[in-house]
C-alpha cells in the first residue's frame, strides 16, 4: 500500500497540472493513467489536431502562392506524412509531462484507477492490483466522444476525432455530422485538404454556442471554399459498406434525401468518462447528462473527493479543466484560491478562419437584461490584415452600457485565437471601455482591431 497526501486519477490537462500545483505546494503527489500521460487533450485533441490543421493550413497557402507574388508548381498533400509529423508533435508533449512529473517528484502509476471507499484507490494493470491511500482524490477522467446510436464508430467508414486524425485513407466525399469546435475544425481540415465536405448541423446555424454574427460569417467563408453547410437538418438512416457510407439527410423543408459518402465524421458532442471509476459505491452525484457536480473548488458531495474538468459542469475545454485544477490543489492545500467565473473562460475554434470568443453574445446579454453598445470592426480596416492577405474576418465588443463592463468579445478571423486573451485578461481584471481605449497598441498589429471595435462601440472608431 502506498499513502499519499493526494492522488489524482487521470493525466490530462486537468490532472496534470492539479499534480503539478499540489506538489509546487508541499503535497505528496500521485497520477493514475490508464493510457498515456497527457490525456486526450495532449495525445488525440487539442495539440495533435492543430498539427494537423497547420499542415492544411500551409499547403492551403502553397495553393495561393501566386496571391503572394509567388510561384508554387506540382504541389501536393501526402496525408500518411502529415499524420506522422502530428503524432509526432503528441509524442513530444507527452515525453514532456513525463519529464514534469519527474521534476515535480510526483509518483505515476500506470493502470486502471478505480475508487474503494473515500481516501483509497485501486490501481490495477496485467491482472494485478495495488491500493493507493491519500487524504484527498481528484477525479480527472475526461470524456469521450458522443456516439450516433443509429451510427456507431467503426473506425473504417464512420469516424471519431480519433479516428479521424489517424486517417488510413484520404476521405473524396466526406459528412461531418455536427458543427462544434471538433466538427468544423475536421470539416477545415479535410476541405482544405482536397475533400468534399458536407456538415449537417440540426441546429439553425453552424457553431451555435457562438455570436449570431460570427455563425453567419464563418458559414459564408466556409460556403466560398467549397463546403456544403445545412443547418436545421438531421440524420436518418447511416448504412456503411466496404466502399462508402450510405445517409439519410432530412433538409431544412423537411425534405429526405439519400447520399452516399466516403467516410462520415461523428462530432455531437461528449460523454464524461465516469462508468467503472466507484463513484456509485462512493454516493457522488452526477447532473443528468451523468456529468459530477461539484462546488466551485471542485468538491464533490463526498468529503474528499474532488472532480475537475470535462468530467464535471461545461464549459468542456482544456484551459478550464487546467485552471480548476490549480483551484483544487490550493484549495486541498489549505489556500483560499478565487472560484473561476465561466463568463471569463475563452473559446477556440481553430478552422479556416479561425473563431475565438469570450463572455457573453449580444443575444444572450440582451436576454439578461442589458442595455449594450457593440462595436464592430473588419480586418479590411486593418493594415496588417491587408498586409498578411488576411483581410477577411471582423472583432465584436459588448458593453453595458450604463458601467463599461465588457460583457463579452467574439472574433472570426486570422489568429483570432491568439488575440482573444487580451479581452479575457480584460474581463478577469474587471476593466472598463476607458481602460481599453486609453491603452496603446502596437502598429501594425492585427490587435489594433481589438482597440478599434472598443473605440466603435461608442463611437468613436478611427480607421472606418
Amino acid at each position: 500500500m502506498s499513502d499519499y497526501d493526494l492522488i489524482v486519477l487521470g493525466s490530462g490537462p486537468g490532472g496534470y497540472v492539479a499534480a503539478i500545483r499540489a506538489a509546487q505546494l508541499g503535497l505528496k503527489v500521485a497520477i493514475v493513467e490508464r493510457e498515456n500521460l497527457g490525456g486526450i487533450c495532449l495525445n488525440w485533441g487539442c495539440i495533435p489536431t492543430k498539427a494537423l490543421l497547420r499542415s492544411a493550413e500551409i499547403y492551403h497557402y502553397m495553393q495561393h502562392a501566386g496571391d503572394y507574388g509567388l510561384t508554387a508548381a506540382n504541389i501536393s498533400a501526402d496525408i500518411d506524412a502529415v499524420v506522422k509529423r502530428s503524432r509526432g508533435v503528441a509524442k513530444q508533449l507527452n515525453q514532456g509531462v513525463t519529464h514534469l512529473m519527474k521534476k515535480n517528484k510526483i509518483t505515476v502509476h500506470m493502470g486502471d484507477g478505480k475508487l474503494t471507499a473515500p481516501g483509497k484507490l485501486t490501481v490495477t494493470k496485467d491482472g494485478m492490483a495495488e491500493e493507493l491511500t491519500a487524504k484527498n482524490i481528484i477525479i480527472a477522467t475526461g470524456a469521450r466522444a458522443r456516439d450516433l446510436p443509429k451510427a456507431k464508430a467503426d473506425g473504417k467508414r464512420i469516424w471519431t476525432y480519433r479516428h479521424a486524425m489517424v486517417p488510413t485513407e484520404m476521405p473524396t466525399r466526406l459528412l461531418v455530422i455536427g458543427s462544434g469546435a471538433i466538427g468544423i475544425e475536421f470539416a477545415s481540415f479535410y476541405n482544405d485538404m482536397g475533400a468534399k465536405v458536407t456538415v449537417v448541423e440540426m441546429m439553425d446555424r453552424i457553431v451555435p454556442v457562438e455570436d449570431a454574427d460570427v455563425s453567419a460569417f464563418l458559414e459564408k467563408a466556409l460556403k466560398q471554399q467549397g463546403m456544403d453547410i445545412r443547418t436545421s437538418a438531421g440524420v436518418g438512416s447511416v448504412t456503411p459498406s466496404e466502399t462508402s457510407v450510405s445517409v439519410e439527410i432530412k433538409g431544412k423543408d423537411g425534405s429526405v434525401t439519400t447520399e452516399e459518402f466516403s467516410h462520415v465524421i461523428v462530432a455531437i458532442g461528449i460523454v464524461p468518462n465516469v462508468e467503472n471509476i466507484g463513484l456509485e459505491d462512493l454516493g457522488i452525484e452526477p447532473d443528468k447528462r451523468f456529468h459530477i457536480k461539484t462546488d466551485p473548488m471542485g468538491r464533490t458531495n463526498v468529503p474528499g473527493i474532488w472532480a475537475i474538468g470535462d468530467v464535471t459542469a461545461p464549459p468542456w475545454l482544456a484551459h478550464k479543466a487546467s485552471h480548476e485544477g490549480v483551484i483544487a490543489a490550493e484549495a486541498i492545500a489549505g489556500g483560499h484560491p478565487h472560484a473561476m467565473d465561466p463568463m471569463n473562460i475563452p473559446g477556440c475554434t481553430y478552422c479556416h478562419p479561425q473563431v475565438a470568443s469570450v463572455g457573453m453574445t449580444e443575444a444572450k446579454a440582451k436576454e439578461a437584461g442589458f442595455d449594450v453598445k457593440v462595436g464592430n470592426f473588419p480586418f479590411l480596416g486593418n493594415g496588417k490584415a491587408i498586409a498578411l492577405g488576411e483581410a477577411e474576418g471582423f472583432i465584436k465588443t459588448v458593453f453595458d452600457a450604463k458601467t463599461g463592463e465588457l460583457l463579452g468579445a467574439h472574433m472570426v478571423g486570422a489568429e483570432v485565437t491568439e488575440l482573444i486573451q487580451g479581452y479575457t485578461i480584460g474581463k478577469t481584471a474587471e476593466l472598463v471601455e476607458a481602460d481599453f481605449m486609453h491603452t496603446v497598441f502596437p502598429h501594425p498589429t492585427l490587435s489594433e482591431m481589438m482597440h478599434e471595435s472598443v473605440l466603435g462601440a461608442y463611437g468613436k472608431m478611427l480607421h472606418m
